[in-house]
């Protein structure tokens, strides 16, 4: 399998260090990750946002995009959904209030790219790109995630109040989690560029000082109640239990209708206990359900589709790339994408986890037949396009 050729990996690797504040990923996962925050300054050198405000007005009247508005007014916190109308969100006044827009990696190659930069972190905890707008003033309250995030400022400023406070109850009056008790430790005023990462459980504050826009970069973490519910869910195609069922023949007749007796509850029981899997289970689960897009989300499909042999010549010269709301994993001998799993072997599996490692593959790269038919697939779906777009 030809490996992609580029000449910048010192460059990037500069980045990087450069993002994280003069410290390698290594010594980063080390000292802060799930540890403690961190504040870079000019951690983007000369960052131009991804998107405008216009952008985000836009974006949050999308029914396929998620959004969220948040005011306060005279001490009282307001909450609305998206999606939104444009002339509303312009009619909102000059102070007090933030707008929200998730998965703006999605719909912009360079908030993609930005998500991207943090590829020292494997794609399974990856999430998306949040884009905050805010009014002078504006912000959602004191509250703490049960995620990690680096918050990377772009146009304009917000003052961060950061608290490793141990009282994380919540205002049972507000519409969002907003912490009751909020008092801060340390303060800081991040400028266009600088970035402050935060662990879970660290409660924090950040308020516009001016019209400014700010990028969460967000990592998922699901709940083990989440987790268990969705396991369970994916085990009903699984389970292998047969169709026997309760049978009572002999039975007394009930001197008590209402009760629920002890053999129908052994039955149940011995039922149960019949529930098995295994960690390959549990790893063919998580690959489906880590690469799961949002429900919101939908794939654009090529109108009208090249036919298959144009496709192959076209992939050839020009590359591929998988779209940016593409979730692709893998494990072992199986791929996952958008929530899809395919078993791969030889050439065809080195190729699919090179396209998920590096979400691209340069032209001139050679195909099996088995993994062409699944790449033309792919395109038809929306999941992948032509081009060497990431490069």
């Amino acid at each position: 399998m030809p490996r992609i050729r580029s000449s910048s990996a010192p460059a990037r690797e500069s980045a990087l260090r450069t993002l994280l504040g003069g410290i390698s990923a290594r010594e980063f996962l080390r000292r802060h990750w799930q540890q403690r925050p961190l504040l870079v300054r000019g951690a983007w050198p000369g960052l131009r946002d991804p998107v405008s405000v216009s952008d985000l007005f836009r974006f949050a009247a999308r029914a396929d995009c998620e959004s969220r508005l948040v005011a306060r007014d005279r001490g009282r916190w307001r909450l609305e959904h998206g999606p939104f109308r444009t002339a509303h969100l312009r009619a909102m006044p000059a102070r007090g209030w933030t707008l929200l827009v998730q998965g703006v990696n999605h719909l912009v190659p360079a908030a993609d790219r930005l998500l991207r930069a943090f590829r020292f972190l494997p794609y399974a905890r990856l999430d998306d790109v949040m884009a905050s707008y805010a009014a002078d003033g504006g912000g959602v309250g004191p509250h703490f995630d049960s995620y990690d995030v680096f918050l990377l400022q772009g146009r304009g400023r917000r003052r961060w109040r950061v608290s490793r406070q141990r009282d994380l109850e919540l205002d049972p009056r507000a519409p969002l989690r907003i912490l009751r008790d909020f008092r801060a430790g340390e303060e800081w005023v991040l400028e266009p560029g600088d970035m402050l990462y935060l662990p879970p459980g660290v409660a924090h504050e950040g308020t516009a000082l001016g019209p400014c826009i700010t990028y969460s970069i967000g990592f998922r973490s699901p709940a083990a109640r989440e987790l268990g519910v969705e396991f369970l869910a994916f085990l009903q195609d699984r389970l292998e239990l047969g169709d026997k069922r309760y049978a009572d023949a002999g039975a007394r007749p009930s001197r008590r209708p209402a009760r629920i007796g002890d053999p129908l509850v052994d039955h149940c029981v011995a039922v149960l206990e019949g529930v098995r899997w295994s960690r390959g289970d549990v790893a063919e689960f998580l690959g489906r359900y880590l690469s799961e897009p949002k429900p919101h989300v939908r794939f654009s499909r090529p109108a009208p589709p090249l036919a298959r042999q144009a496709f192959e010549r076209a992939a050839r010269r020009a590359g591929l790339r998988l779209s940016a709301a593409s979730g692709m994993l893998f494990r072992g001998g199986r791929v996952y994408i958008n929530g899809e799993s395919i078993a791969g072997s030889g050439r065809t599996r080195e190729l699919l986890q090179h396209l998920a490692d590096a979400r691209r593959l340069p032209g001139r790269t050679p195909f099996t037949r088995e993994a062409a038919a699944l790449l033309y697939t792919w395109y038809r779906a929306g999941y992948l396009g032509l081009g060497d777009a990431n490069g």
